[in-house]
């Protein structure tokens, strides 16, 4: 049996792709900040909630179909923007847009990707969003979206949350810094994983050269190993809701805000003109000590009016864990290690079977809970997971 074939779930990819990786770049993959408390909440949050199923329904067909911003989707999971792609997978991000097409769900070019843009627009039918790291520089900001107009890209989310870098103490130990550094460690690290270093290092450095800064700012940037113009953070710390205004006057497509963790937040994002808001700590990278996102998905929910599209990401790696969040009011679940896990162990056809686990799971999770569609997918069928009481 392959590795791939002995992949049930998205844990037993995360298992094989940490066997594979080497440390250093494992440590980027998986870890958080600090004492990793926000990670591990993420994760907390899904286990301490339980289902109330209901028997006895017909759910013979089932239709696990999410519709957003006019588009109709196979199910509500989609492709986080996920950053340095390019150290697990020859071209990852060009494999991830190409499988997210391919299983009709929404991908989000980061904007610490490498493969250019226009290439993964080009490549998809110009159907990627993209996610922005913007400086609060009207200029600076303007000059980009010139660029991410040209490519026609439907939807701009705009992180919200990394005005400052964070402490990567993980990575700090393990030598990993960005802008990429060669070290003595680095170098063995990449000799005790050969399979990593022919697949992916060496495969990228003869293929297609050190990967760059692509799509930071308004046209291709340096290589990882030099720090971009003004910085990889440069004026992060600059921006407010003023600059989020401005977007929205200049902006012709959908405004979505990822970071959003406060109900007030959620309401002001309605206010400054917004569609949609994702509920995110950043996958536990950036402030540690978080409530889970799926613990302030509710009050987000809550704060905005009916039909205001949330969504969500952090810490989902079953089928179950979505249809949670689809319970207490998600549009959309956005998923990131899981599918670097599956490009990892298997390239194409593991981000492929990745994105098969999920879809799989939620259709069969629907109908163990008597559902049909994900309106079926209602408040009433989850609960708080309490000790048992005594007989």
């Amino acid at each position: 049996m392959s590795r791939l074939d002995r992949c049930l779930s998205v844990r037993d990819f995360e298992r094989e792709a940490r066997r594979i990786m080497p440390r250093c770049v494992e440590g980027y993959v998986c870890g958080g900040t600090e004492d990793g408390a926000s990670l591990d909440e993420s994760v907390r949050a899904l286990r301490d909630i339980g289902f109330r199923p209901r028997g006895l329904r017909v759910v013979d067909q089932r239709d696990s179909q999410a519709s957003l911003f006019g588009q109709d989707y196979a199910m509500p999971v989609g492709f986080a923007p996920t950053g340095f792609s390019a150290i697990v997978m020859h071209e990852c991000d060009l494999a991830l847009a190409r499988a997210a097409q391919e299983a009709r769900i929404p991908f989000i070019i980061s904007g610490a990707s490498s493969v250019p843009l226009e290439r993964l627009q080009e490549a998809t039918g110009k159907r990627c969003w993209y996610q922005a790291y913007l400086p609060g520089n009207i200029e600076r900001i303007a000059r980009l979206m010139a660029r991410l107009r040209q490519a026609e890209i439907p939807v701009l989310v705009v992180t919200i949350d990394t005005c400052v870098g964070a402490n990567r103490e993980n990575l700090q130990r393990l030598a990993f810094t960005v802008p990429f550094k060669m070290s003595a460690s680095v170098v063995l690290d990449g000799m005790l994983h050969p399979r990593w270093t022919l697949n992916v290092f060496m495969r990228t450095l003869f293929g297609s050269g050190v990967p760059r800064f692509s799509n930071l700012y308004e046209e291709i940037g340096p290589p990882i190993t030099q720090d971009p113009p003004n910085g990889f953070r440069g004026e992060r710390d600059k921006l407010s809701w003023e600059h989020i205004r401005w977007i929205r006057k200049n902006w012709p497509g959908k405004l979505v805000l990822k970071g959003v963790m406060h109900a007030d937040d959620a309401r002001q994002a309605c206010e400054a003109g917004a569609d949609g808001v994702i509920v995110s700590n950043h996958g536990g990278r950036q402030l540690d000590g978080c409530i889970s996102p799926l613990q302030a998905l509710p009050d987000v929910v809550a704060a905005v009016p009916p039909g205001f599209p949330v969504m969500v990401d952090g810490g989902f790696r079953r089928g179950s864990d979505v249809l949670k969040a689809i319970a207490l009011g998600a549009r959309m679940v956005f998923t990131g290690r899981p599918q670097l896990f599956g490009a990892a162990v298997g390239g194409n056809a593991g981000i492929r079977k990745v994105a098969e686990i999920f879809r799989s799971e939620i259709s069969t999770n629907m109908a163990l809970l008597g559902c049909r569609t994900l309106a079926d997918v209602t408040p009433d069928l989850i609960a708080p997971i309490r000790p048992a009481c005594p007989a």
